[in-house]
């Protein structure tokens, strides 16, 4: 069963749009795990535009599903993630003024780098998962450094959805499977939604979870919060 993990940035920007506590970070995250959500996923940035530290720390108080957060390992990363100790870390590897994460890590190059960093995880006992390309050396890569899983990054299948799905999904049905050979978990995540996410998860054999937050936040504007996971779900099952 591929789990959903809802991802609550958006709730967070509306909220900095404002200032002051509403939309509720928080209570959209209870709320999400009581409409259905397999887990809720942050990417608390350095700039702090929509997640804060804050929230992330107020948020492990109250998760009782998968706590996944994403995010460049730099120092405050780290030591963020050390104390929450979530079940699940998932390293991008975006510049700090990044707008949003626009590709995997080159696994290779930052082999070194990335093997210390997954070993740090491990002896906290959390998960490590690496944000990847649907390409078979960074696969390759990501097995030797020693990640728990791979998220698939999911932008470029989407934008060749519309127009050829089998040619999308062609790479991703790959690396996925290669990936399982290695004995890694497989996650996606960028872009996924109502419109090609069920040809996805039909495609991807081995999808342990998808991560999805700009989308499902649009969606709910018009079709409401709950009714949306819900519909997300039906998707995946």
């Amino acid at each position: 069963m591929t789990k959903l993990s809802v991802n609550i940035n958006k709730i967070a920007t509306l909220r900095n749009s404002r200032g002051g506590n509403n939309p509720d970070v928080i209570q959209a995250a209870i709320d999400a795990e009581r409409f259905g959500a397999e887990g809720i996923t942050v990417h608390p940035r350095p700039d702090e535009r929509h997640i804060t530290y804050n929230d992330v720390i107020g948020l492990n108080e109250v998760v009782t599903t998968e706590f996944n957060i994403e995010g460049y390992p730099d120092p405050r990363y780290l030591n963020l993630v050390q104390k929450i100790k979530p079940i699940q870390a998932t390293l991008v590897p975006d510049s700090p003024d990044a707008l949003t994460s626009n590709a995997g890590w080159d696994t290779i190059k930052n082999m070194d780098y990335l093997i210390d960093i997954v070993k740090e995880l491990k002896n906290n006992g959390i998960r490590s998962s690496l944000f990847v390309d649907p390409d078979e050396k960074m696969i390759e890569g990501a097995a030797k450094i020693g990640c728990d899983r791979i998220e698939l990054y999911t932008e470029p299948y989407a934008i060749k959805f519309p127009e050829d799905k089998e040619e999308a999904v062609k790479s991703y049905v790959i690396c996925s499977v290669l990936a399982h050979n290695f004995g890694l978990g497989v996650n996606a995540g960028h872009d996924l939604s109502l419109n090609n996410l069920k040809y996805f998860k039909q495609m991807i054999t081995f999808l342990d979870e998808v991560s999805i937050g700009h989308a499902l936040i649009c969606d709910s504007i018009y079709l409401g919060f709950e009714n949306t996971i819900q519909l997300y779900l039906n998707q995946l099952r």
